[in-house]
């Protein structure tokens, strides 16, 4: 049996009070920049996936997990933009610092499609796995810094 179309509304409704207003800002950016949502129903509730029209790839997801919203962003140009990846706050720097290496680019190990991230913060390399690289909580510190993250992204994609 089909499953049911769920729409932006109905995905928002789910979203806590206090991070409505920017999950609102970040999809009428999304979408207004060219990307077009995919929203799903999965375990641990609803996940929004925003596609370029042009480019055919993720740009980023708005996921839910215990600890609240969050936000994957596909940074493929990271290594493009290091002045501002050093001005992350704490918390994103924690997040990345945590997030899982890449197999492949490590060890050679994880399928040959797959392309993590190689990047530099400060003088630190990272390779990361794409999947959870830059996932981060959505909350007032973040969000400014998030939305920057996905415009340098867009930049570096060139549909900007």
């Amino acid at each position: 049996m089909a499953q049911e179309k769920i729409t932006f509304e109905q995905f928002l409704e789910a979203v806590e009070a206090n991070n409505k207003a920017f999950i609102q800002d970040l999809h009428d950016y999304l979408t207004t920049n060219g990307c077009k949502v995919t929203i799903e129903e999965k375990k641990s509730g609803f996940l929004a996936s925003y596609k370029h029209t042009k480019l055919k790839k993720s740009i980023a997801n708005l996921l839910f997990r215990k600890h609240g919203t969050l936000v994957r962003i596909y940074g493929e140009n990271a290594s493009e933009f290091p002045d501002f990846m050093d001005t992350l706050p704490v918390g994103m720097v924690q997040s990345i610092e945590k997030a899982g290496e890449c197999r492949r680019l490590v060890h050679n190990t994880c399928s040959p499609k797959c392309t993590g991230y190689d990047f530099m913060m400060g003088d630190k390399r990272f390779q990361l796995c794409r999947y959870n690289a830059f996932e981060f909580l959505v909350e007032a510190e973040n969000n400014p810094y998030i939305k920057a993250f996905i415009e340098n992204e867009l930049r570096g994609r060139g549909v900007l």
